[in-house]
C-alpha cells in the first residue's frame, strides 16, 4: 500500500488535473459543451484499488475523445458528438449524508449535465432516489448491490454495468462445470450489505447447484485489516472452499496473513471480483486460488482494438499497470453515455439532445467495450448485463506475473436473472430462464 504521503500527493495530482481538464466554459459556449461529474474515492481506503484508477480512466477516455479520432469507431467522433466534454472529479468519502448534499450541488450549483459514479453500495442507494427526484442523469458504474433496481423503477438512474450477484453465480456454475465437489463453505466477507448479499448469494447457489453444507461464517468489520482471529478459526474448522468479498486494501491484507499459515494450501478459496489485487500482490499472490473480475475485463480481457487502447492507455500512463475492474466498467460506463448522447442527437436533428432524451436512448441501449458487448436489459432497461469470466491463478514465469488460467467465460444470460425476477428469488427457484451452454 502507498504512504500516506503518496496517496495525498495522487490526489492532489488528480486535482489539478480536473481543473485543467474543465475550466469554466463561457456563456455562449455552453451548447457546446456536456459537463460530466465523475464521483469515486480519492481519499480513504478505497481509492488506491477502486477510485483512483476509475477516475484515471476517466479521465484518459475524456481527453481522448476531446481530441477525437484516437478510439476505434463508433467512438472517434470529437467529444459526445461533437461537443468537448469538460470533466471533474467529486470525492466520494465522507458517507451517504455528504454524498446526498455533493450530488445537489454538483446538478443545482454545477450545472452538471450528468453525474457518473460511486464505489459504495450504501451511496448508491442513497443516491439513486436523489437523482430521481432531481429528474437529472446519474449512471452508477462500480456499486454491487442488486437492489438498486430490484426495489423501485427508475426514470433518471442507470446502471451501466452488472450487478454482484452476476459474481457469485458465476463461481459456482465454474465448480459445477469443472465438476469439483464441496463437502462444507465457508464465508469471510466484510459486515456490510455487500458483504452479507454476496456471501447470500454464493452460498445459497452453492447447495442449490452442489448441495454444499455451511460452515463459518466470519464478518469483519470493514477496514479491520488483522484477521489472525479469522484465519484460525478457518484453518479449525477446515472447509473444502473459503469464499470471500474482502476488496482493496482489506483483501490484501488477509491474503499477506493467511497466505504464510497455510490457509491456500489443500482447499480452494474463491475471491469475487478479486483481479485488483494481482498486479499490487505481485508474486506473493498464492496459486490456484479462483478468482474473478465482474466481467470479461482485466487478465480475462479478450483481443480487441478497444481493449487494446485501453491497455495502451493505461500502460501509458501508469507504467507496468494492467488495467482492471475499475478501469474496465468506468470505461464501459463513458462509452454508453457517449453513446446514448450521440443517439438521441441523431434522432434530434444533431440538436443539443435534453436529459430525458438521453436518458431514452439509454434505456435498453447495447453498446461494445473493451470488456464485451453490454446490455441493458433489466430494471425496465436501466441495468446492464454482461458476461462473466473465472479463473484459476497461476505465476507465469515469462511474464513475470500473475495470469489466470483454466478460465470460463459465461454468457450474461447465464449468470444474471432474467427481467421481471429479483436475484434471491432467481436463486432460490433454481435459476429459471438461464441460458448457460
Amino acid at each position: 500500500m502507498r504512504s500516506a504521503f503518496w496517496r495525498v500527493l495522487g490526489l492532489a495530482s488528480c486535482l489539478a488535473v480536473a481543473n485543467f481538464l474543465a475550466p469554466p466554459a463561457p456563456a455562449q459556449e455552453k451548447d457546446k459543451v456536456f459537463k460530466l461529474g465523475i464521483v469515486t474515492f480519492t481519499s480513504g481506503p478505497g481509492a488506491e484499488s477502486f477510485g483512483t484508477p476509475g477516475w484515471n480512466a476517466a479521465k484518459r477516455l475524456i481527453e481522448a475523445f476531446n481530441r477525437g479520432g484516437e478510439l476505434p469507431a463508433p467512438y472517434d467522433k470529437i467529444g459526445f458528438g461533437g461537443r468537448k466534454v469538460e470533466v471533474s472529479v467529486i470525492d466520494e468519502s465522507g458517507g451517504t449524508t455528504k454524498q446526498v448534499q455533493e450530488l445537489r450541488n454538483a446538478f443545482d450549483r454545477d450545472n452538471f449535465d450528468a453525474i457518473i459514479g460511486y464505489i459504495s453500495s450504501s451511496n448508491c442507494l442513497a443516491a439513486a432516489p436523489v437523482a430521481e427526484e432531481m429528474k437529472k442523469l446519474l449512471i452508477l458504474f462500480d456499486c454491487g448491490t442488486p437492489r438498486i433496481f430490484e426495489d423501485r423503477e427508475y426514470q433518471y438512474v442507470f446502471r451501466n454495468s452488472s450487478h454482484a450477484t452476476m459474481d457469485n453465480v458465476a463461481i459456482v456454475r465454474y465448480l459445477q462445470k469443472r465438476k469439483i465437489k464441496l463437502a462444507t463453505a465457508a464465508g469471510i466477507n466484510p459486515d456490510y450489505a455487500y458483504g452479507r448479499d454476496n456471501w447470500k448469494d454464493f452460498i445459497q447457489s452453492l447447495q442449490k447447484v452442489l448441495g454444499t453444507k455451511t460452515g463459518s461464517e466470519l464478518w469483519p468489520k470493514f477496514g479491520a485489516g488483522q484477521y489472525g482471529t479469522e484465519i484460525s478459526a478457518l484453518l479449525q474448522t477446515n472447509p473444502s472452499i473459503i469464499h470471500t468479498s474482502l476488496w482493496g486494501g482489506d483483501l490484501q491484507a488477509f491474503i499477506l496473513q493467511a497466505a504464510p499459515r497455510g490457509l491456500f494450501k489443500n482447499r480452494l478459496v474463491a475471491i469475487m471480483a478479486g483481479d485488483h489485487v494481482l498486479h499490487p500482490l505481485g508474486k506473493r499472490m498464492p496459486e490456484g486460488v479462483i478468482i474473478g473480475a465482474r466481467g470479461v475485463g482485466g487478465p480475462f480481457a479478450k483481443q480487441s482494438a478497444l481493449n487494446d487502447w485501453l491497455v495502451a492507455s493505461t500502460q501509458k500512463h501508469e507504467p507496468g499497470v494492467l488495467p482492471s475492474q475499475a478501469h474496465y466498467r468506468m470505461t464501459q460506463s463513458v462509452l454508453g453515455l457517449k453513446s446514448a448522447v450521440e443517439k438521441a442527437m441523431a434522432a434530434n436533428g444533431n440538436k443539443r439532445p435534453t436529459t430525458e432524451q438521453i436518458a431514452a436512448a439509454l434505456r435498453g441501449l447495447e453498446w461494445d467495450t473493451p470488456s464485451g458487448k453490454i446490455k441493458m436489459a433489466l430494471g425496465n432497461g436501466h441495468q446492464a448485463i454482461q458476461a462473466n469470466a473465472i479463473g484459476v491463478t497461476k505465476w507465469d514465469q515469462k511474464l513475470n506475473r500473475m495470469i489466470v488460467t483454466d478460465v470460463e467465460v459465461f454468457a450474461a444470460e447465464c449468470v444474471n436473472p432474467p427481467a421481471g425476477i429479483k436475484s434471491e428469488d432467481w436463486i432460490a427457484q433454481g435459476f429459471p430462464g438461464a441460458k448457460c451452454d
